[in-house]
């Protein structure tokens, strides 16, 4: 057996039970490996986005100038659609058995998709350490409000769990993360229907009826971040899971699963967290600095303790399915090396980005926009390539040729790469963000473009997303359907 991250599609690498390390890296998976039903996706996918940062978001929309209804209906559309995206990626991993940016390659060509891999990284990698950083500074929150030591000392403590936790979760692999996240989802479902339970006294309908309606561009710039917040986040892992499915799957359960298991609990809250922040200006302005912090000071001192639980548990599960898809988007990248020690290697770049975002950064919400809207971006293109790709593919996979430079996918394919640099550059060029000084060059066509500058209402719209998407979603399905065709007759 090679010891690389990638194997040759017919090798198998790992028992299909047990916990033991996961030897699966950038192979297609065996047939006899292959099992499960579409419902299962709803487990990983429950976990990952059930976590009580949700309700942070309310306060996020809430920071565009938009009204309760106006932040209400952009939120789930918003997010119902970005997982929608993810359910339709999804449906690649059962049609091909390989990882999300394995089957990328069939757009880019094997050498070509190391451009949307090192995206997919950077993104996960990003993704994995806000969650970690969370995860550290809300426990640090909560033991300062139950009297206790919340100083450097209990961060530092909190860092080193919630990093195993994590860590030991992305090296051990795709059926501990099953396992984990099961159990996740129960623990924190539970917990956080009790939490919606103890802070219902604290919202004010008379606050959140009183908040002014805001003009389109802010209502599409609260849609756009959404969109980035939510499923664009997770996009490019969005197979990863699904592979293990048989072919036999129906299509229609693996997007509905998944695009229902992952956008279920963040609905609840965003509505819920929506009533919080509108109900306090005071919260709401809190939860930009620490927002699990912010949320607990409405909680009452025996269910502090709950709520840790429920907080770092939450923000593991996601940062689990993060570093499983950056281990594997790093051995795309051409790392050669097992799964398992990519995933030990972002482990160790998390635990470096959470310790900047813990102990010297000193705003959380600003960096945290810039960096979900800047790689939302490109992020974006590839995504609606992918999508587009997969409504003009008839056929499976074919699982040697993802491998071979010399195959049907070809080593590099210029025009899926043309149009992620055309959506990134002309996407970069309509989007902001004001509170991240070393994003201050963005924004360069809105001007050009005669919507007011970077100063103009325009500049909170954020219209570069959905340029970028939907570059790379026509420019796909109107130039690559003759190209697609000649793989699948070859």
């Amino acid at each position: 057996m090679t010891t690389t991250g990638e194997h040759t599609p017919d090798v198998p690498t790992t028992p299909a039970t047990g916990l033991g390390v996961e030897l699966n890296g950038l192979n297609t998976i065996q047939a006899s490996e292959r099992r499960g039903r579409p419902r299962d996706l709803f487990w990983p996918w429950f976990g990952a986005n059930v976590s009580v940062f949700g309700l942070s978001y309310g306060s996020f929309l809430l920071g565009f100038g938009i009204s309760f209804w106006q932040a209400t209906i952009v939120g789930i559309v918003g997010i119902v659609i970005s997982f929608l995206f993810c359910g339709l990626i999804a449906l690649a991993g059962k049609r091909g058995s390989a990882p999300t940016m394995v089957l990328s390659r069939a757009m880019f060509g094997v050498e070509g998709n190391r451009v949307p891999s090192v995206l997919s990284w950077l993104l996960t990698v990003g993704w994995e350490t806000v969650l970690t950083a969370l995860a550290v500074l809300a426990t640090a929150t909560v033991f300062t409000q139950l009297g206790w030591e919340g100083g450097v000392a209990t961060k530092v403590v909190a860092l080193i769990v919630v990093a195993a936790l994590i860590i030991a979760g992305g090296v051990i692999g795709f059926h501990l993360i099953m396992r984990m996240q099961m159990i996740i989802t129960i623990v924190t479902g539970v917990l956080t229907v009790l939490y919606i339970i103890l802070v219902l006294g604290h919202i004010d309908l008379g606050a959140v009826s009183a908040l002014p309606a805001g003009d389109v561009p802010h209502v599409i710039g609260g849609f756009v971040f959404m969109l980035t917040g939510f499923g664009l986040g997770w996009v490019n892992a969005a197979a990863d899971y699904s592979r293990y499915l048989p072919r036999s799957a129906r299509s229609s359960g693996v997007i509905g699963w998944t695009t229902f298991g992952s956008s279920l609990a963040p609905v609840i809250l965003l509505v819920f967290g929506i009533l919080l922040a509108g109900s306090s200006e005071k919260l709401s302005t809190a939860i930009a600095a620490d927002p699990i912090g912010a949320l607990a000071s409405l909680l009452p001192t025996w269910f502090l303790v709950p709520f840790v639980i429920v907080a770092v548990l939450g923000l593991v599960g996601g940062a689990v399915l993060d570093i499983y898809s950056s281990g594997l988007a790093l051995l795309s990248v051409g790392l050669r090396a097992p799964r398992y020690v990519a995933a030990g290697i972002d482990g160790v770049i998390m635990t470096a980005g959470a310790i900047y975002v813990v102990f010297f950064a000193n705003d959380f919400l600003g960096p945290f926009q810039g960096f979900l809207i800047t790689l939302g971006v490109p992020i974006a293109a590839w995504c609606g390539i992918f999508m587009a790709d997969i409504s003009l593919r008839k056929r499976d996979y074919a699982e040697a040729d993802l491998y071979d430079r010399r195959g049907r996918y070809g080593s590099v394919r210029w025009l899926p790469i043309a149009l992620i640099v055309i959506g990134t550059g002309i996407g970069w060029g309509l989007v902001t963000n004001a509170s991240a000084n070393w994003l201050t060059w963005q924004g360069y066509l809105l001007g050009p473009f005669g919507l007011g500058g970077t100063k103009g209402d325009w500049a909170y719209a954020n219209l570069g997303v959905l340029v970028a998407l939907v570059i790379g979603f026509l420019g796909t399905l109107l130039f690559s359907r003759g190209a697609i065709r000649r793989q699948e007759e070859r």
